[in-house]
């Protein structure tokens, strides 16, 4: 028995090694491939084809022995099981286009709201975001005072009873719409506090979920589009890149909604002290408005803002796509807690008064720009999700010093250069975007940077159908400026000085070995993503670094 067991085995990954020869591999995403050789594994997966499955479909793939668990509409996909056995012979019918693991998710207002100009757009303009749905696609919401009346559809992916078990849900729905009527004078107001919240809750009591989970969210929420006016889409978490973008099923979900009329916000990721190319998917969506986190220092003011350290820096893996797109105040956040949740018992000493928690991530920095453009589809409800995007970018600011350091308790240092990689296009500003008038000529598709290893000099390479390739209001120098425009000022320095600060480009770790490409060193270790402690953890939350130590 023995013997035969080990000549199947055997005879099995002789079979896959012919298989991965022959180029079939092109069709299995590489984490899913390091499984070949064990053909007795049940594997939870997501399949695509190449257009929408039918009866057909799914009977092959259950004769194969899969099993089909969820079927979405805004991708032509399906989730399931499947052995391995079963996984070979299923990518070589000609309908099937890629299979991937259905992976691990995690989910990466006082002095804020002043620094990006939110209270200055409400008193200006009385912009509150009235109207405009904004679906929130994390631990759920719970029933906070300053929520009465905003929360208008509740539906949980992941069962349980719980509004938001895991607290996180709650504070980043604080941010983009609380009232602040449970704090003295009002003052922990969130963006857009008119704004309908839309609960549609993926993440469990510890901060996990799953791709197809939060795919089928996605899913909900463009079905929903018109029900409840779903304009905008707040997805504070994320996990690593493993393919480039058009495969990534969570990716092509995102560029479906924002094709289907909805600008979909996302954090950048909370890995920014591991160097570059840091950016989670499925902030490395091309169509995503992805932001990273600033640190206001504790006062309203712009001027003594500095970068949190955390924050994930771009390119993006595989594709090099311009990351972030902007930045926001993600730091010591105040807003709402839920009650009992597991963040609140982690942290009590983040606990302020009996209804308000301070985190600090990027997962607080994305609800800042969901709220803005919740406010500036009220103003002008026509605009798209790609004018949203060209007008947030356009309209930050894009003042910054050249470098900063931030040190943590432990000693640790972490600098940071103010490149395009770490800042994007600039610092929301809320009332800029409001005013701005601009309208794209093409997609706001972030660009990709094109590096040459053997002089180390990259240059912006613009989707030919993007608006930032058409529309000159908003032309690279237009949307970067002084960012990208190094000392001369001026576009004819994008060889040399745009891109090329010794810390992107210079050094091996960002480039030279294959941290950069998609191995687990680049994500540090194991550690990072195979527990719930990378979300629990100060270099995640801050809970425990304060002011300029982050």
């Amino acid at each position: 028995m023995r013997l035969a067991q080990l000549t199947r085995r055997l005879t099995l990954t002789l079979f896959a090694a012919c298989f991965l020869a022959q180029g079939q591999s092109l069709k299995i995403a590489p984490d899913l491939a390091t499984l070949l050789t064990q053909p007795n594994l049940q594997a939870p997966v997501i399949v695509q084809y190449t257009s929408s499955p039918g009866l057909l479909d799914l009977s092959k793939l259950r004769l194969l022995g899969g099993s089909v668990d969820k079927q979405f509409s805004v991708i032509p996909a399906v989730a399931g099981r499947i052995s391995i056995a079963g996984l070979l012979s299923l990518v070589l019918d000609g309908r099937v286009a890629y299979v991937s693991l259905d992976r691990t998710v995690a989910g990466t207002l006082d002095t804020a709201v002043q620094t990006v100009n939110a209270n200055v757009a409400a008193s200006q303009y009385g912009l509150t975001g009235s109207g405009v749905g904004v679906a929130v696609i994390d631990s759920g919401i719970y029933a906070h005072p300053d929520l009465q009346g905003r929360v208008v559809y509740r539906q949980s992916f992941i069962g349980g009873s719980s509004a938001d078990d895991y607290g996180h849900g709650t504070h980043v729905a604080g941010i983009v719409a609380g009232s602040g009527s449970a704090s003295p004078n009002g003052a922990l107001r969130g963006i857009a506090p008119g704004a309908r919240l839309i609960d549609l809750r993926v993440l469990n009591a510890q901060g996990g979920s799953s791709d197809s989970v939060v795919i089928a969210a996605i899913d909900r929420a463009v079905q929903l589009k018109n029900r409840y006016n779903i304009r905008v889409i707040n997805l504070s978490l994320g996990r690593p890149v493993k393919e480039p973008h058009r495969w990534d099923p969570l990716c092509r979900a995102v560029r479906a909604a924002h094709d289907a009329g909805i600008a979909v916000v996302v954090a950048a990721g909370n890995l920014g002290r591991n160097s570059y190319a840091t950016v989670l998917s499925p902030a490395n969506e091309p169509a995503a408005i992805t932001v990273g986190a600033m640190k206001t220092m504790a006062t309203p003011g712009r001027g003594d803002d500095l970068i949190a350290s955390y924050s994930s820096k771009g390119p993006t893996l595989f594709d090099l796509t311009v990351k972030p797109d902007l930045v926001a105040p993600g730091n010591m956040v105040v807003s709402l807690l839920a009650p009992g949740s597991a963040i609140a018992q982690e942290y009590p000493e983040n606990v302020v008064g009996s209804h308000y928690l301070r985190l600090s991530g990027t997962s607080m920095a994305a609800p800042m720009v969901a709220g803005t453009a919740a406010l500036m589809i009220e103003r002008e409800p026509g605009l798209s999700p790609d004018a949203v995007k060209m007008r947030l970018m356009k309209s930050a600011t894009k003042t910054f010093p050249l470098t900063s350091v931030a040190v943590d308790p432990s000693g640790m240092v972490y600098p940071s250069a103010y490149d395009v990689y770490t800042v994007g296009a600039g610092y929301l500003d809320v009332l800029g975007a409001i005013q701005d008038q601009d309208a794209p000529s093409g997609y706001s598709l972030s660009p990709r940077a094109n590096f040459n290893l053997l002089t180390r000099q990259a240059d912006l390479l613009a989707d030919p159908s993007s608006t930032w390739a058409l529309g000159a209001a908003s032309q690279p120098m237009a949307v970067w400026g002084p960012i990208m425009a190094g000392p001369q000022g001026n576009a004819a320095a994008w060889g040399t000085n745009i891109w090329g600060s010794a810390a992107a480009w210079g050094t091996a770790a960002a480039w030279g070995t294959a941290a950069a490409w998609g191995t687990a060193a680049g994500w540090g270790t194991a550690a990072a993503w195979g527990t719930a402690a990378a979300w629990g953890t100060a270099a995640a939350w801050g809970t425990n670094i304060q002011g300029s130590g982050e």
